[in-house]
């Protein structure tokens, strides 16, 4: 296959389809403004090779910390301040496909950021959940950052305690103990693009798959970017409903404990502890 076949194959790759989708639905929905936002997706080598050579390499970029856990290792990221608008019409410079280097010092630019950019500044932070997440669960897959409205707000008005916040949302909408049993994670408020922030999150993460990051967004994992957009999607939509009945002066009857007790036992699911009395 020539080099310019594989250029062009690359826009029909299942992985650059599903990030070209997701970027766009975070932006509709509002959850990703301006350059808000980043996902990385943990690509197999069989998934790449059919789409790109993977002997050309383009630029090396060096990272602060190490990441030899993932090394020989395959991602396509979002680019640092891109927005996500523009990602669909102009996926070669919005995005990347990455390569960790063998010493996890540095990272591999394979495809994209065409002029010049480099990965979300939240790589860091990123690749620290993915080897904390592949460490609970081996087909783990996506990282997802956004500034989900409802669930940021909820940070400035509600209990940041994670049982407080995992019971309410669970209270709001039926399916949200199910697609979430073990709760989320709330870290404290922490400058992003630090190392810092990734260590805390990743902390976090060992877990549970969502980390509320007070006062700025949420972070969530999956095994595929459908499985991590929904987990998002699901929790931004109790938040929003949280937000409603306040409008309307608050709860005058919600799901019980055991109701939800009830609902884990017919699915099969494990609520995190402490939370359910009755």
């Amino acid at each position: 296959m020539s080099m310019t076949m594989i250029k062009d194959a690359i826009y029909t790759a299942p992985f650059l389809q599903e990030m070209l989708e997701t970027t766009s639905n975070l932006y509709r929905l509002g959850w990703d403004e301006r350059n808000g936002g980043n996902i990385s997706y943990l690509l197999h080598e069989y998934e790449v090779l059919p789409y790109l050579n993977v002997d050309v390499i383009k630029r090396i970029v060096p990272m602060n910390f190490d990441a030899s856990v993932l090394a020989g290792r395959y991602f396509i990221v979002t680019g640092s301040g891109r927005y996500f608008k523009n990602v669909k019409k102009d996926p070669a410079n919005n995005l990347g496909l990455i390569r960790i280097s063998a010493d996890g010092k540095s990272y591999e630019i394979l495809w994209g950021f065409e002029d010049g950019g480099v990965a979300t500044s939240e790589l860091p932070t990123h690749l620290m959940n993915h080897m904390k997440r592949l460490s609970v669960d081996k087909n783990h897959r996506v990282i997802m950052h956004c500034h989900a409205t409802h669930l940021l707000a909820m940070t400035f008005t509600h209990s940041l305690r994670e049982e407080d916040f995992t019971k309410t949302l669970w209270e709001m909408c039926t399916e949200c103990l199910v697609v979430f049993p073990e709760g989320v994670g709330v870290i404290p408020w922490i400058v992003p693009g630090t190392n810092e922030i990734g260590e805390a999150t990743a902390e976090k993460m060992e877990a549970v798959r969502l980390v509320l990051w007070p006062h700025h967004g949420i972070f969530g994992a999956g095994t595929t970017m459908d499985e991590t957009f929904g987990l998002i999607e699901t929790a931004e939509k109790a938040a929003q409903v949280y937000t409603i009945v306040c409008a309307q002066g608050g709860k005058q009857q919600t799901i019980t404990d055991q109701q939800l007790q009830d609902l884990a036992d017919a699915f099969k699911v494990v609520p995190r502890s402490g939370i359910l009395h009755g």
